[in-house]
């Protein structure tokens, strides 16, 4: 009995896959599945493709899965594995959030880093040369930090070459302090304070700082400056607490050269100079205005002395207002941030920069975010007051507005007493 659909016989076929002889196709029709004895019946779906076509199990489990005909790894446009074709599916989405927060790691881990080898280099290279343990008879301390702010005129490691472009001067690398600053760091304000350099003071007792010797007070009395040129930094600071009663905790000093690094490290300061000045003394030769001071041009500034009015009182009001410019133009951030202007700028002044042994890195940096908080009108700045001339033609302090002042540091509360000159 035949059990084959129309059309179809039992008998051999001559060629897999040849249809019917029907002048037309066939109609699709579902087939039952056959096989032989002893092989395993094939899945639905799967079509007889002839001898030598190998129907491997991976094809037809992907088939009989519902996967797309041709589809392997490559999945679109059915291309095989390594021909570069179908990838696309296959590659997994950036995963922009860890990528977003391995990169913050890395930047803070660099950070950190510069941060930290920069702090090491610049502490090694503070020139901790003052020792105050050997000031003898020293004020209590009160609230607040005070710093003794000096410039100095020494050419130490200046050539003669630059000591005649900078109009220094003077043989010796040993000189006076051509500007002395109170500089005091308190939460009501911070208060800076210029003593004269024609200032009249009491020489006190003292140790020697080089040779342990101790000096008895005589009672003689001297310009301020002088006592550097005496006994340095050591006897500067015992005559500032002696004749003021305000103890020092810190002491800070730039001579001559690092101080005009310092401002061509920064580029300049810009400053506004309120009159013609020319003194040939300190090679100064400015016009009134806004203009921006090169190292050797602010170098004049700051010492011209001659050329001004009230001779030592203006041009202690000059060194105050440079020094609160070149602070604010040093921290911003355009020279924190930049490398290229930070290092050599640090390097420039903490080459020269000498200051007592106890003085960290930290107390520096507080030194000068206080002396840019004073230009920003975050403080106040004066001259110690002044009550006339003293014997010998030097300038008297008036006694009873210093202790007011004193006072007012000591409690560190916000500073009322003024200066009339």
């Amino acid at each position: 009995m035949n059990q084959w659909p129309d059309g179809w016989t039992d008998r051999p076929r001559g060629r897999e896959g040849r249809g019917s002889d029907a002048p037309h196709p066939d109609p699709t029709r579902v087939m039952p599945h056959t096989s032989n004895p002893g092989v395993p019946p094939q899945s639905r779906g799967q079509y007889d493709q002839g001898p030598g076509y190998d129907q491997g199990p991976g094809y037809d489990q992907g088939y009989s899965q519902g996967q797309v005909y041709g589809g392997g790894r490559g999945g679109r446009g059915g291309g095989r594995e390594g021909d570069g074709y179908g990838q696309y599916a296959s590659r997994p989405r950036p995963d922009w959030g860890r990528r977003i927060k391995w990169t913050a790691i890395t930047l803070i881990v660099v950070m950190l880093v510069w941060s930290v080898s920069t702090y090491f280099w610049a502490d090694s290279k503070l020139r901790r040369e003052v020792d105050l343990s050997i000031v003898e008879d020293r004020p209590e301390a009160g609230d607040g930090t005070n710093y003794l702010i000096v410039g100095s005129d020494s050419r130490e490691g200046m050539s003669k070459q630059e000591k005649n472009d900078l109009h220094t001067g003077g043989p010796t690398d040993e000189g006076r302090t051509d500007s002395i600053m109170i500089l005091h760091v308190g939460d009501n304000g911070n208060t800076m304070v210029s003593l004269p350099r024609d200032s009249d003071v009491e020489i006190p007792s003292f140790t020697g700082s080089e040779s342990g010797k101790h000096f008895p007070a005589q009672g003689k009395h001297t310009k301020i400056n002088a006592t550097y040129a005496m006994d340095g930094p050591e006897l500067l600071v015992r005559t500032v607490e002696h004749n003021t009663g305000l103890r020092i905790d810190h002491y800070a000093e730039i001579g001559f050269g690092g101080f005009a690094k310092i401002v061509d490290a920064v580029g300049g300061v810009e400053m506004d100079i309120p009159r013609d000045i020319h003194d040939n003394k300190s090679g100064a030769d400015f016009k009134k205005g806004k203009q921006t001071l090169d190292g050797k041009n602010a170098l004049a500034f700051v010492r011209t002395r001659y050329a001004l009015p009230g001779s030592d009182l203006d041009r202690t009001k000059n060194q105050q207002k440079f020094l609160a410019a070149l602070a604010n133009q040093t921290a911003t951030p355009s020279t924190i941030l930049n490398p290229f202007k930070l290092y050599p700028t640090m390097g420039a002044g903490l080459d020269t920069l000498k200051v007592d042994k106890d003085m960290s890195l930290w107390n520096v940096a507080s030194m000068f975010w206080a002396m840019k908080g004073v230009s920003g009108g975050d403080g106040k700045s004066m001259n110690m007051p002044i009550s006339g001339p003293a014997p010998g033609g030097n300038l008297a302090w008036d006694k009873p507005k210093v202790k007011q002042l004193v006072d007012q540091l000591n409690n560190d509360e916000k500073v009322t007493v003024t200066s009339d000159r």
